[in-house]
């Protein structure tokens, strides 16, 4: 292919593009769960990759199968998939370069913002913001109880107090950021669900 014609199917590829990465279009984008398995798989390996490749991934982490054990008929169904319906729309929501011709996608600069919108919170789980709400009412209940004089908590120090919170919101904190890291999108082995 020449310059101006890859030029050209590029500028046809782009055409299908929106322009802004909204949270409605993200939460669209991320609603099927292969659609999430490709970006995780990009986000993982930060480099162009072949259809095929990609297939295989994805394919294997839906068998819940090593790569080298996916069928025939589970890579095509999902090559075909990829191919003719989740491709297309990461790419023409900007996260992709899908290069329809050459069978390779890539992630696009865009593709970072998708975890602006993301909390993965497991169904088994509740949001951090709500559990750091509930330890800070849980503190400020037993200082209550503390200032009211009720014991054991009376005879506690103003400084343990101090010491006691800030470990349990430090130690909360750290928690919560190993947590963030391994439900990253590209993190682990596996995809988040």
């Amino acid at each position: 292919m020449s310059t101006v014609e890859h030029t050209q199917a590029t500028r046809q590829r782009d055409a299908g593009r929106t322009t802004e990465l909204t949270q409605e279009s993200v939460f669209d984008v991320l609603s099927a769960s292969r659609r999430r398995y490709v970006l995780h798989q990009l986000f993982r390996h930060e480099e162009q990759t072949s259809l095929r490749d990609l297939s295989e991934q994805v394919a294997a982490w839906e068998n819940d199968v090593p790569v080298d054990e996916v069928t025939y008929e589970q890579r095509m169904r999902v090559y075909t998939s990829l191919r003719q319906l989740h491709l297309p729309k990461l790419h023409s929501e900007g996260l992709v370069d899908y290069d329809e011709n050459r069978g390779t996608i890539e992630l696009t600069d865009d593709a970072a913002e998708v975890e602006l919108y993301l909390e993965v919170v497991p169904h088994e789980e509740i949001r951090w913001s709500k559990y750091y709400a509930g330890l800070g009412a849980l503190c400020a209940g037993a200082l209550a109880v503390a200032a009211l004089g009720i014991v054991p908590l009376a005879s506690i120090p103003g400084f343990a107090w101090a010491g006691i919170i800030t470990s349990l919101f430090w130690g909360s904190a750290l928690v919560h950021c190993r947590h963030d890291a391994n439900n990253r999108l590209g993190s682990g082995e596996e995809p988040p669900t």
